[in-house]
């Protein structure tokens, strides 16, 4: 049986009509930490609204779980077991942490119910102290680990993280690669899109990259380490 839980095979995505991604694959399993990394526009987020349901391909499939799920809706894709903490993370600035947290509260797609208040309050102690604050009042790095935190309240099996560490200071980047290191240790699967190679170095167990809408490279984060050719040609700002 295959240890694979997300795989993308041959995708291609238009946007009208501009082709953005080219033949897509990916092949994810369970428990990796997988960094898409790639300059800006090279379309990681692309591929997440790909995998998310938001711009389903034209040609190729997502399979999740050894199920095709490309074509289905954005939401029944959540269902699936698929958790989405786009790159604007988009709290509900007029509610409370904790009602956040209530908002993205579900069971996983086999009843999985391991991710509560209690559980992320324990994973999360910074967001304890603040759980009657309303969440537009917090900071930009405190946005993002609540809403991080409310897609973990939908018990998913793969978390898609869109640039978690753009726009944040240097101290608040290092507490969201402690936090993914973390969430690695418990055993989620996590795919990250970002441009901060140095960033995908201390916290993935592997790495893709993306140049132009096409997949370029793949392999373990220590082998794209070494690997100065492709970090020079992709990578390099």
């Amino acid at each position: 049986m295959s240890d694979s839980l997300l795989q993308v095979q041959g995708a291609d995505v238009f946007y009208g009509a501009s082709q953005i991604l080219f033949g897509i694959h990916l092949d994810i399993k369970k428990g990796q930490t997988v960094a898409l990394l790639g300059r800006n526009g090279a379309g990681k987020s692309t591929t997440f609204k790909m995998i998310a349901g938001i711009a389903p391909p034209l040609r190729g499939k997502v399979l999740f779980d050894g199920a095709t799920v490309s074509g289905r809706l954005p939401f029944r894709i959540a269902r699936a077991g698929i958790g989405f903490v786009p790159e604007d993370r988009q709290v509900f600035p007029d509610h409370t942490v904790d009602d956040n947290l209530i908002v993205g509260a579900k069971k996983g797609p086999q009843g999985e119910d391991h991710w509560n208040r209690e559980r992320i309050y324990e994973v999360f102690p910074l967001l304890a102290k603040m759980k009657s604050r309303n969440a537009g009042h917090l900071s930009g790095g405190e946005q993002q680990m609540l809403t991080i935190a409310r897609t973990l309240m939908g018990n998913p099996e793969l978390i898609l993280l869109d640039e978690p560490s753009e726009g944040l200071a240097p101290i608040i980047v290092q507490a969201i690669g402690e936090l993914i290191r973390t969430l690695r240790g418990m055993g989620v699967t996590i795919l990250l899109a970002e441009q901060n190679m140095h960033f995908c170095l201390g916290v993935a167990t592997h790495a893709t990259v993306i140049d132009k809408g096409q997949i370029v490279y793949s392999a373990t984060i220590d082998e794209l380490r070494n690997n100065d050719e492709i970090k020079q040609r992709y990578l390099a700002v």
